[in-house]
């Protein structure tokens, strides 16, 4: 698999004392702080946190308090979730894209 970009779209500059967390984004190990949202996780590792479904734009979440649509990812489950309010947990597998079979 093409592993994310190491220099994300949020660059951390504080609190980088927190214990770190393990997750895989698309299948490639990445890293976050605890604490973080899956958002922030994603959007250290990678520019964007997923395709919109209706065109080709990148989505990097919206409103960033749970309150859109913006920034459902998936779990490797197939279970969605909000990035934007879901703490990042360590062994955490998340895709940018639905799973295979997943309903559209």
């Amino acid at each position: 698999m093409k592993p994310h970009p190491r220099t994300g779209r949020i660059v951390r500059l504080s609190e980088t004392a927190r214990p770190r967390v393990h997750f895989h984004l698309d299948g490639s190990p990445c890293e976050a702080l605890a604490g973080d949202t899956v958002l922030t996780a994603v959007l250290s590792s990678s520019h964007h946190l997923r395709q919109s479904e209706f065109g080709p734009e990148r989505r990097a979440g919206f409103c960033l308090m749970g309150a859109c649509q913006d920034c459902w990812i998936w779990q490797a489950d197939g279970e969605r979730l909000r990035a934007c309010s879901t703490p990042v947990m360590d062994g955490m597998q998340v895709l940018t894209e639905a799973p295979a079979g997943w309903p559209s």
